[in-house]
């Protein structure tokens, strides 16, 4: 196990984020979470990162991250990427980058522009890495946010909605995007997602959330058939 969370909750007033949520993460899965919107899955992606400190443990490799700070959790090899594309958009894709790698290594195995230049190839961005980030759309956007990412030399990546308004071309190219990084490079993914069907596809196990809690969790076929999930959150109609 790379990732446990042991009783997490996280409470705003009177509204509980996360409500005593556990489970854990192994080392090299692609591992899913989904639920209805206001269920808090970002909530729980931000007490990962260090955005928020609840209650409980996050343990990752064991040790307790639960009060770090951000930079402190990336810099031990969590990084994550967000609803709404977050990147500077007077800078370059390769200036963007360059800002991960600079601020989100330590002990770096690679100088610098070796490991920028490595981040965009992986991710396809190489020739276009000039572009201002004010000039790019949606889906070069997040591919330089999960560039950034690989530019601190994560262990984790946190996905939250890396498909979100994308077109079906881009969706198939994350898609194939996160099952080569997690092929070729080991990496644990945990990836936030409302597109089921592409979420059971790529997870080797899925957690669904509700209102806070831990709804289900298990193998994504097996959970997609849970009469509470479908209750709460698919519908009537069960995924085949």
């Amino acid at each position: 196990m790379i990732l446990q969370v042991k009783n997490l909750t996280k409470q705003f007033g009177e509204l509980f984020a996360c409500d005593d949520i556990s489970f854990e993460v192994n080392s090299g899965e692609i591992f899913g979470i989904a639920g209805p919107n206001g269920a808090g899955k970002t909530t729980l992606f931000n007490c990962i990162s260090g955005y928020y400190h609840g209650t409980g443990e996050i343990l990752f490799n064991g040790q307790n991250i639960n009060g770090k700070r951000p930079f402190e959790i990336c810099r031990l090899g969590i990084g994550r990427s967000f609803q709404i594309p977050t990147i500077f958009s007077t800078l370059s894709i390769k200036q963007n980058v360059s800002v991960g790698a600079y601020h989100g290594r330590i002990n770096a195995k690679k100088n610098l522009d070796e490991q920028v230049n490595w981040a965009l190839d992986m991710v396809g961005l190489l020739d276009k890495c000039e572009l201002l980030g004010k000039n790019i759309n949606l889906y070069a956007k997040k591919l330089t946010m999960i560039a950034a990412i690989l530019a601190t030399e994560p262990k984790i990546i946190l996905l939250d909605e890396p498909m979100s308004g994308l077109n079906v071309t881009e969706i198939n190219a994350i898609s194939l995007l996160i099952k080569k990084l997690n092929d070729e490079l080991g990496l644990t993914i945990i990836i936030i997602e409302h597109l089921m069907k592409v979420l059971t596809g790529l997870s080797n196990r899925l957690l669904i959330m509700n209102y806070g809690k831990k709804l289900c969790i298990g193998d994504p076929l097996d959970v997609c058939q849970d009469d509470k999930v479908i209750e709460v959150y698919l519908g009537a109609t069960k995924i085949k």
